[in-house]
């Protein structure tokens, strides 16, 4: 399995603006090799929170394709020239190759 990961900090009281863009139904769903996406919010300190995306896919193969396709790139041109929004103080994003899992006890 792979992960891509993104970390955004952004200023207190808009994490629900992240949320909502991620968890509406796009084109990433019907991408062959993906598995899900989950969106965790963390109150970091005051004035800020802390919101974390973490995609999945069966491989890096399926990852790679997506980056490459057509819609991942036209969604992307689509933005290119807009500022980021106002409440996104920073964002980083990393990529990982599962190494374990745990599952509950049987």
């Amino acid at each position: 399995m792979f992960v891509q990961m993104r970390k955004m900090t952004i200023a207190e009281g808009n994490s629900d603006k992240v949320v909502e863009r991620f968890s509406k139904p796009g084109i990433i769903e019907e991408q062959e090799g993906f598995v899900d996406l989950t969106v965790m919010v963390k109150k970091v300190r005051r004035g800020e929170e802390e919101v974390i995306i973490q995609i999945r896919w069966e491989s890096e193969q399926y990852w790679k394709r997506w980056e490459k396709s057509d819609a991942h790139i036209a969604g992307h041109k689509a933005n290119l020239g807009k500022p980021k929004p106002e409440y996104i103080i920073s964002s980083e994003s990393g990529l990982y190759e599962v190494a374990a899992v745990k599952g509950p006890a049987k």
